[in-house]
């Protein structure tokens, strides 16, 4: 699947949206390929002297807000079509769980060789991952394509004990099975052992866990069943609330210019997948302005705002110009006129 880098809005700043839902139909998919060719203009151009793949990857790994996912300071997500940046952690939530995902591996293996733990990705067993320096090994899949994240090392509920009901004396808040369901002893007002929980007043059922609330509180009474055993949160298992200048504000980490080209280039590719032979002159225009920037990146003529690739002595990979004589492109010839 192919990671947009671009957004809808980013065009707006040079067409007008009438323009632009006729130019795709009104059909998002329109923008891969047409994003796509302007992509591989970028990085035919500049990926000999520039890290251009990391800094499109800046843009292509923001997605949407995810309520699965706990997000680090200095995180970006699209919340309400705005780029966001995460100004204070945002907890994802986190279900319960009997199954073991995770364990701490003692192998001796270089942690600078092994990949970091991601929420975005997808695990099976014999995975290694780092996370928060310290070695795991996954036993069990899971990630983000299973719907099932789960971090290394971090569980948010404990098992609770439960007992088989019978016509016995029980505790305040202790927890039994009966008829299939699960209940909590919640009073001990005019209780009487020899009512089963069904009938009596006393006993409370055990709901089972959703992960579309936030409302659990941490404590050792707060029950929920899941798949088929009772749990109780020890740390906090709801998803945090995005909030502007709570936890997160506005802020776009592209670059600029990156971001400038590309439009004006997979402007130009999708006037081309329309009309070939009848494409406006400001689009044909913007596009021999940006390749001409290109070509000037290519050769260190200009700063393009984007991190220069370097040797193993951390050196520029090079530092030097080229004359160029060719002063436009003719898109309908492909090729420089003099």
């Amino acid at each position: 699947m192919y990671r947009r880098f671009l957004n809808k809005s980013d065009y707006l700043g040079i067409i007008t949206e009438e323009a632009l839902n006729q130019l795709t139909r009104e059909n998002d998919d329109k923008f891969i390929p047409a994003e796509q060719a302007a992509e591989a203009s970028l990085i035919d151009y500049l990926s000999e002297n520039f890290e251009i793949e990391k800094e499109l990857a800046k843009g292509k790994y923001i997605i949407d807000y995810d309520r699965r996912i706990t997000y680090p300071i200095g995180s970006h997500f699209y919340f309400d079509g705005k780029i966001c940046e995460v100004i204070k952690s945002i907890n994802g939530y986190k279900a319960p769980s009997s199954t073991v995902y995770w364990e701490e591996s003692d192998k001796m293996i270089d942690l600078n060789s092994v990949q970091q733990y991601s929420q975005m990705k997808t695990y099976h067993p014999e995975d290694f991952v780092v996370f928060n320096n310290v070695l795991y090994e996954c036993v069990e899949d899971n990630g983000f394509d299973f719907d099932n994240i789960r971090i290394p090392g971090i569980n948010a509920w404990e098992h609770v004990e439960v007992y088989d009901w019978n016509a016995i004396e029980y505790n305040l808040w202790d927890v039994v099975k009966y008829d299939g369901k699960y209940f909590t002893l919640m009073n001990l007002d005019s209780y009487d052992a020899l009512v089963n929980p069904m009938d009596s007043d006393n006993w409370g059922m055990i709901g089972n866990y959703e992960s579309s609330l936030d409302t659990y509180q941490v404590a050792d009474n707060e029950y929920v069943v899941y798949n088929d055993s009772v749990y109780h949160p020890v740390i906090s298992p709801n998803a945090d609330e995005p909030k502007k200048n709570v936890n997160i504000t506005y802020n776009d980490p592209r670059n600029y210019n990156i971001k400038r080209h590309m439009v004006q280039l997979a402007l130009y590719e999708l006037h081309k997948l329309i009309s070939p032979n009848n494409i406006s002159e400001v689009r044909v225009n913007d596009y021999n302005n940006s390749i001409k920037w290109l070509q000037d990146a290519s050769r260190l003529r200009l700063n393009p705002q984007i991190p220069r690739k370097v040797d193993a002595n951390k050196m520029p990979i090079t530092d030097w110009q080229m004359a160029d004589f060719r002063t436009d492109f003719d898109p309908y010839r492909n090729e420089w006129q003099v």
